[in-house]
């Protein structure tokens, strides 16, 4: 009875560490970059588009409204992709793409519904992200993001993305930022798998760019 009993006992421990384990997967951000300048993503194709990422395990949406200094879509049109994407139980955040020290902030798609906003702006020298990351933190009061490919930033929004893509940028994935996957640094969809995992154990959370890369890929 005893060696029955501490079986039991095992088994209810494991279970209960693998559920643990998969909780904090869950809590984790696995996000779905959405690149306009791969494939549009509108109107006409953005609920495909959430289908897909709902299929996929993706629990937020990376979606870009802003490039370059152009806003993509009016307010009313990301009022509807925000009701339509907390529909499907996922997240949504705008990003904004900044090439040029000169783009201004589009402040007039704040409040929307949105859960967040992400700053794309790694071109940028550090002094203007700087800039640009205090304007944003100054005038919106939901959840920030900047996605970069400086291994080193010492940027502090709520969520530090690293473009940790391919294998040899492995080593800078760690507890504190979230990692992120590139499908074109990927060589199968094994080795993309075998990444996406690698991220999202051992760091704070995934980024997949991009959307219309995984649909080309077939992944």
């Amino acid at each position: 009875m005893a060696a029955y009993a501490a079986i039991v006992v095992c088994v209810i421990v494991v279970l209960v560490v693998a559920l643990l384990a998969s909780q904090a997967h869950q809590a984790k951000p696995v996000i779905l970059y959405v690149n306009q300048g791969n494939g549009v993503v509108n109107g006409s194709n953005f609920v495909p588009m959430l289908d897909f990422a709902v299929s996929k395990g993706f629990n937020t949406v990376f979606f870009q409204i802003y490039r370059e200094g152009d806003l993509l879509f009016s307010p009313g049109e990301l009022g509807t992709f925000v009701n339509e994407t907390h529909s499907h139980d996922l997240k949504i955040f705008f990003a904004f793409y900044f090439t040029n020290s000169s783009q201004a902030m589009p402040n007039s798609v704040f409040g929307l519904g949105e859960d967040g906003i992400s700053l794309d702006m790694s071109s940028l020298n550090l002094g203007t992200q700087e800039n640009l990351l205090a304007s944003l933190e100054a005038s919106y009061h939901g959840e920030t993001a900047v996605t970069t490919t400086d291994m080193t930033s010492t940027l502090k929004p709520e969520l530090l993305i690293l473009e940790t893509y391919g294998l040899s940028m492995q080593q800078y994935i760690r507890p504190g930022i979230v990692a992120s996957v590139g499908v074109f640094a990927t060589s199968s969809q094994a080795d993309y798998q075998s990444q996406f995992h690698y991220a999202l154990d051992n760091s704070d959370g995934v980024m997949v760019f991009d959307y219309a890369g995984l649909l080309k890929s077939g992944y």
